[in-house]
């Protein structure tokens, strides 16, 4: 999943196209919207905001749901090299319990961590990776 920016384009535009991007990733992820909400630190009643966000309205300028967001896109980085060859499980592993984590999925994880959590996630890919 790549999207070129163009060198022409805004911050703004950036932004959008990130929120199709990310919010395409977590639809791939199969995630509930409460899931997809804890993931990008929103109130799990903003509804409205994932809309937006599919619809291309640019991301939040915070820096919490920007920095977010470029871990989401790594853990997906990490999953899709991790398992080239199986696609299913690179976007199931986020909901699949895990002994690593004590038998909560990632998603559980960053649930009840928060920003703490989704950096527990990133580095354990990290470390599977080798880097």
């Amino acid at each position: 999943m790549t999207v070129a920016m163009d060198r022409h384009s805004t911050p703004s535009q950036d932004r959008g196209a990130l929120a199709r991007m990310v919010m395409t990733l977590l639809d791939h992820w199969s995630l509930t919207t409460e899931d997809q909400a804890a993931l990008l630190g929103i109130a799990p009643s903003n509804r409205a905001a994932l809309t937006r966000y599919r619809k291309g309205e640019p991301i939040g300028t915070s820096r919490d749901q920007y920095e977010r967001v470029g871990h989401l896109l790594g853990i997906h980085k990490n999953l899709r090299l991790l398992f080239p060859q199986n696609r299913e499980l690179a976007y199931r592993w986020m909901s699949t319990r895990n002994k690593a984590f004590d038998n909560l999925s990632p998603v559980e994880v960053i649930k009840e961590w928060g920003f703490a959590g989704l950096l527990m996630v990133r580095a354990y890919l990290d470390r599977a990776r080798g880097v």
